[in-house]
């Protein structure tokens, strides 16, 4: 019997609009909600500056967030 684990994928697309993507199909699964949200803030803060909103191509902009998945921890990787 397998014995699922929530955790919390992190979830990352470029672009806005039509032109918005995920960054990679693989995304990591943290145990932490905090951990998760930690490297959500760290790559939104260093790629998707949006205090200068008209500076950057909508193309270039990036979105990252945390969502509750449950996992086979024998099947997935979580940190």
């Amino acid at each position: 019997m397998v014995e699922w684990v929530v955790a919390f994928v992190l979830i990352i697309y470029q672009g806005v609009g039509d032109d918005r993507r995920p960054v990679a199909k693989n995304m990591l699964h943290f145990r932490s909600v905090d951990d998760c949200n930690y490297f959500a803030k760290q790559i939104t803060r260093t790629h998707g500056n949006y205090q200068h909103l008209d500076l950057i191509d909508p193309r270039d902009r990036i979105t990252a967030y945390c969502v509750p998945k449950a996992v086979d921890p024998n099947k997935t990787r979580v940190y």
